[in-house]
């Protein structure tokens, strides 16, 4: 078979199961509906069954309801008529899965769940199989035909299959209002779940600051700046370099960025280093406290244009600066990124 074959046969399998999904779409009716109301309003768990090609889609769906908030699990047809039947209770709703809607392995067990009055929502692609008789609220994820060149392979059918289990997790997202932070929380481990629930003092630096003095002169303030490598230099009270680590309180008076630095030697010319701090600094920095989430400093960067932000924390001293107790850049709040200790 030549190249271009090859890429034909690749394209002609990506068009079909485009198709297959674009026909979903009109399916999208009342019984739709009533399936995203009862897995919302379900009491208990959502228990996914489904046989070989459709078992494997049914675990992944399962899988992604419970990431997106809907507890779920995969049950094997056959470890359900083998013991595993304990494991569904009369507030769960079961979700069957079978593209012809007559796999027996499916349907042996069927009436003793509806025996227990638990809610069936079937997936097949025949709205008068057993299965769909079986359910409470069927499914229709029929195509026109398999993706592979034999029209036999489970390929068209299980994307279906598949997306129809999407569009019932996102549906259940906006039906049960389910926020990014829920999600961070069911994936701490994840770059997501970090970067949401993380905490600035989770990655802020806190040793060799750059700090300076108002009454430092430049020509050591330019010195303890470039040796801090955070761009900037913090200006602060009761600190006399930044080598002095044993000062209680720090408190925040201004901050010169390497920015300020060039427009003031450009300025200034050779009277810079003999400047001093308090004349060069801005005497509004920006600052963060140390228990806001890192995805807020990453917001605040980014609209005021900066890569670095200045931890404080309030002064226990009534009309006294904050206490500076850190820094924390653009680069800490990136996804992905080691938290700094």
């Amino acid at each position: 078979m030549h190249s271009n074959e090859i890429i034909r046969q690749a394209e002609a399998c990506l068009h079909i199961e485009a198709a297959a999904i674009e026909a979903l779409i009109p399916r999208l009716d009342e019984s739709f509906l009533r399936a995203v109301q009862a897995i919302r309003d379900c009491k208990g768990k959502v228990v996914v069954t489904g046989v070989g090609k459709s078992g494997h889609v049914g675990s992944k769906i399962a899988a992604t309801l419970a990431s997106t908030g809907t507890p779920a699990f995969f049950l094997n047809p056959l470890d359900a008529y083998h013991g595993d039947l304990g494991m569904i209770g009369v507030e769960d709703i079961v979700m069957a899965i079978s593209y012809s809607g007559a796999t027996e392995e499916l349907l042996r067990f069927l009436p003793l769940i509806q025996a227990k009055k638990i809610t069936i929502i079937g997936l097949s692609s025949n709205p008068d199989s057993l299965l769909a008789r079986f359910s409470d609220i069927h499914l229709n994820i029929a195509v026109d035909k398999e993706a592979d060149p034999l029209n036999l392979i489970p390929t068209a059918s299980t994307t279906a299959t598949l997306a129809m289990g999407d569009a019932l997790a996102c549906a259940l997202v906006e039906a049960t209002h389910f926020q990014p932070t829920d999600f961070a929380r069911l994936h701490p481990g994840g770059d997501l779940g970090r970067k949401l629930l993380a905490k600035v003092e989770d990655v802020m630096f806190t040793e060799n600051l750059p700090f300076l003095t108002p009454d430092m002169l430049m020509s050591e303030a330019i010195e303890i700046v470039t040796k801090g490598t955070l761009g900037m230099g913090i200006v602060v009270e009761n600190a006399v370099s930044h080598q002095q680590s044993a000062v209680s309180h720090r408190c925040l008076v201004g901050i010169i960025t390497d920015g300020d630095i060039r427009r003031a030697m450009q300025r200034l010319g050779k009277a810079f280093f003999d400047t001093k701090v308090s004349e060069i600094m801005s005497h509004s920095p920006k600052t963060i406290g140390k228990d806001a989430k890192i995805v807020e400093a990453g917001e605040k960067m980014n609209h005021h244009s900066i890569h670095t932000l200045i931890v404080v924390e309030p002064s226990e001293v009534s009309n006294q600066p904050s206490a500076v107790v850190g820094v924390v850049d653009s680069f800490s709040c990136l996804p992905g990124t080691r938290f700094y200790h």
